[in-house]
């Protein structure tokens, strides 16, 4: 985990001045995959790992960033921004000063970055490198910073300049996360509902420790699957803006209209924002074994339906819910591997965590990551 006075003092001998220190989380969802750029719920909770920014403002109007992990600096002159896309980590650093320099008058920065969050294990590094970024920015610039309006810029700037046609969820709760809550979030019109984690609940982050490349194109596929069984469900429901609207007798009644594919994917999101609902109201009335049989009928459905699991996500989901104490678990994130989360007892959860370990290890030979991730909060500076 970072440091942030040794983050600190490493931006010091590469600047040769001091830095404020900021950061922002990833976050694990546990149910609510797919929902989020179809207007629809989610329910994500902000992990403990989080990326950090070390930012000082700079005389001129560059902003040049350079991470302690990665090679390649990135430069932005905040007066003429531009969008050639590299396929670098550096596209998130230029899009996020690129889209904020149109509203607020951002100064030049240097800015040092190191981040806890696994890149490509579904946990949403991107928004959190978004957030901490723009954050910093903002924060050294004496702009106001509105939370809301910091994860539009940051979700705009991945739609524009990395070409991830990326929802809401993963900037949101990284600006907004409450510490011990889940958010029930709508993300048509951002209604935030927070849910307290019961104390005797952690939730375990499983990473495979593996990312197949399909994972970006096919991202973007399904979105256009679900585009076009929107198009093809308002020629009955003239209501139908997203599939937010439909409701599972609409779609079963409209099935014709569907190519066959089509209507898979639409049913796994029109049948996940019910079950987003439904395990709202179940850690409401702290009922864990209803939450986490939603949490399994999730998986199956984006294993089914939505085809974005893999034999890792499956194994891995498959050994943790074989295992005394673990309510439920399903696959999070965009898919094609990265990480299973789980729902368990926190009195057996360490004994879970290495039982999930080890019979991953034996099926699949590999050696995967496994936490417990209390539900962090949401951006800030350091120390706050």
């Amino acid at each position: 985990m970072t440091d942030p006075a040794l983050l600190s003092a490493e931006f010091q001998r590469t600047f040769g001045r001091a830095a404020r220190i900021f950061r922002a989380p990833g976050r694990i969802n546990l149910i609510g995959e797919h929902t989020d750029y179809n207007d629809g719920f989610v329910m994500p909770v902000a992990l403990e790992r989080a990326t950090w920014v070390a930012a000082a403002p700079r005389s001129d109007r560059l902003v040049l960033a350079r991470s302690s992990q990665a090679s390649g600096d990135a430069i932005v002159d905040l007066d003429e921004p531009h969008d050639g896309r590299t396929g670098q980590w550096s596209d998130y650093v230029a899009g996020v000063a690129a889209v904020l320099s149109r509203s607020a008058r951002l100064t030049g920065a240097d800015l040092l970055i190191r981040s806890d969050v696994p890149v490509g294990a579904g946990l949403s590094s991107s928004a959190a490198l978004e957030v901490a970024v723009g954050y910093a920015l903002l924060t050294i610039s004496d702009e106001a910073v509105d939370l809301t309006s910091l994860a539009r810029a940051c979700q705009q700037a991945e739609h524009e300049f990395v070409g991830t046609r990326c929802g809401m969820m993963d900037q949101f709760i990284a600006c907004h996360a409450h510490e011990g809550s889940a958010l029930l979030l709508d993300t048509r019109s951002l209604a935030a509902e927070w849910r307290p984690l019961p104390a005797d609940v952690s939730v375990l982050a499983c990473n495979t420790m593996v990312t197949h490349r399909l994972a970006a194109a096919e991202y973007n596929t399904r979105r256009e699957d679900c585009e076009a069984g929107v198009r093809l469900l308002a020629q009955r429901f003239p209501h139908v803006v997203a599939l937010r609207d439909v409701t599972a007798a609409d779609l079963e009644s409209a099935a014709d209209l569907l190519p066959e594919r089509v209507f898979r994917r639409c049913r796994h999101v029109v049948l996940e924002n019910a079950r987003v609902l439904e395990a709202g109201e179940s850690l409401h009335a702290g009922d864990l074994r209803r939450f986490g049989r939603l949490m399994q009928a999730s998986h199956e459905s984006l294993r089914t339906d939505y085809e974005v699991s893999c034999d890792e996500l499956d194994v891995m989901v498959r050994v943790a819910a074989s295992i005394p104490g673990v309510y439920g678990a399903r696959m999070t994130g965009g898919g094609f591997g990265g990480c299973v989360v789980a729902l368990v007892d926190s009195t057996v959860a360490a004994g879970v965590s290495t039982r999930i370990r080890d019979g991953y290890l034996a099926e699949t030979g590999l050696h995967p990551d496994v936490w417990v991730s209390a539900a962090g909060r949401g951006v800030t500076a350091w120390p706050d």
